[in-house]
């Protein structure tokens, strides 16, 4: 901080110049590529889709080819370091940089900076962008159809550009953190594979005699219904469906939510060490997920799940449940029509390998491990990964905020 100190009070000691995005980049709109021509391989196509902060991603790519457009598309390639911001849809108002060494092509609703040479560094406009993307968001009007205006952005967004000795020791300090934040994240995602793997392999058993059906081993009971509404903040501990995707994993022994007592009496409870699994959802994918109750008090469940009572380790049987090996075999069983949807013979039919209970208690010593590491958001990789993207924004704010030259 203190080279930068210094560099500022050499070269700009009266403030730093405040000038229109639009004074110091040109703006690309995309190419309306069209839908029904998208191919399986080709040339890549960058859609809004494929705009994250910071990155582009490229695990969901559409193609196309050359030979099906008459215009020139030369102006709409991108290339390694281009900054892109999505206009429209979920991701409206997200800045991604390139990273990619292969050519692709900018479609209609992503837009590319191109900053003026000698005047703004890519890199200092990158990171200046990614401060401003909740700003960019509510100038797209937010809500429900976000839609970003390219002459509204050049106008109304204002820059501190100052000398382009400043501008490139301020990004070589946070570069480091953006390349010290990806390393992790990289790490994070080998952990994943490496968990995947290992889960996958301790319900791969080959002795069949092992094998046992999950209805032989324990009772499936239905959930009753209740709604968002009969939440409240204190009273008897309940697990709604909804929340099995956005806030619970393996196991939980707390709600995030309760039900008044007088309502709890008529509804349905699970007990310690039972499993609860989601048995309807809007895709077949949402099916099956299960969590491990290990709460002291009995807990509520939604009419969307089912409790599994058994004598079984809970988090062997909650791991289990997230293999591909009881997503397939439950897949044969789901109804599909408004929803997707299992019943309890069709849960109990899936088999499980089941070794001893000691056994059991050794797999889920490992896997507890594992899961820690790659999804505790207070001790694991995602926790580092949190405080190093907080110390980014915090240097970030006090690197990129200057007194404007009067």
């Amino acid at each position: 901080m203190n080279k930068i100190e210094n560099l500022i009070k050499q070269h700009c000691p009266d403030g730093v110049e405040f000038k229109k995005l639009g004074e110091v980049c040109e703006f690309r709109n995309g190419f309306a590529f069209k839908s029904s021509k998208f191919k399986r391989e080709g040339l890549p196509i960058i859609r809004i889709t494929n705009i994250q902060n910071k990155n582009v991603d490229t695990t969901s790519l559409v193609f196309f080819d050359k030979k099906d457009y008459s215009e020139n598309i030369l102006p709409y390639e991108i290339k390694k370091g281009d900054i892109l911001v999505a206009m429209s849809g979920a991701t409206t108002g997200k800045i991604g940089c390139a990273s990619f060494d292969m050519p692709a092509y900018l479609n209609q609703r992503v837009g590319k900076f191109i900053p003026v040479e000698n005047e703004l560094n890519n890199r200092f406009l990158f990171h200046f962008l990614l401060s401003k993307t909740n700003e960019i968001y509510t100038m797209s009007g937010g809500g429900a159809q976000p839609n970003l205006s390219s002459v509204k952005l050049m106008q109304d967004i204002q820059i501190p550009v100052p000398p382009l000795t400043v501008q490139q020791e301020i990004v070589s300090i946070l570069d480091k953190f953006t390349e010290l934040e990806a390393e992790l994240e990289a790490e994070l995602e080998a952990r994943k594979k490496q968990y995947n793997y290992y889960r996958e392999q301790f319900f791969t058993i080959s002795d069949k005699r092992l094998m046992v059906t999950l209805g032989e081993i324990g009772t499936f009971t239905r959930g009753k219904r209740f709604v968002k509404n009969d939440i409240v903040l204190k009273g008897i501990p309940c697990i709604h469906y909804g929340e099995m995707y956005t806030h619970y994993n393996i196991w939980a022994d707390k709600t995030k939510s309760y039900i008044e007592p007088h309502l709890a009496k008529k509804l349905r409870l699970a007990h310690t060490t039972d499993v609860i699994i989601v048995a309807a959802g809007e895709t077949i994918e949402d099916i099956g997920n299960a969590v491990a109750w290990l709460g002291k008090e009995d807990v509520v469940f939604h009419d969307a799940c089912f409790a599994f009572s058994h004598k079984e380790n809970p988090k062997y049987i909650s791991y289990f449940m997230r293999t591909d090996f009881f997503r397939s075999q439950i897949k044969r069983n789901i109804t599909s029509s408004k929803v997707s949807a299992i019943n309890a013979i069709g849960l109990s039919k899936a088999k499980i390998p089941l070794p001893s209970l000691e056994e059991q208690n050794r797999i889920v010593a490992i896997l507890d491990k594992f899961d820690v590491l790659v999804n505790d958001i207070s001790i694991g990789l995602p926790a580092e990964i949190k405080m190093r993207r907080q110390q980014y924004e915090y240097y970030r704010e006090k690197l990129l905020t200057f007194a404007e030259m009067k």
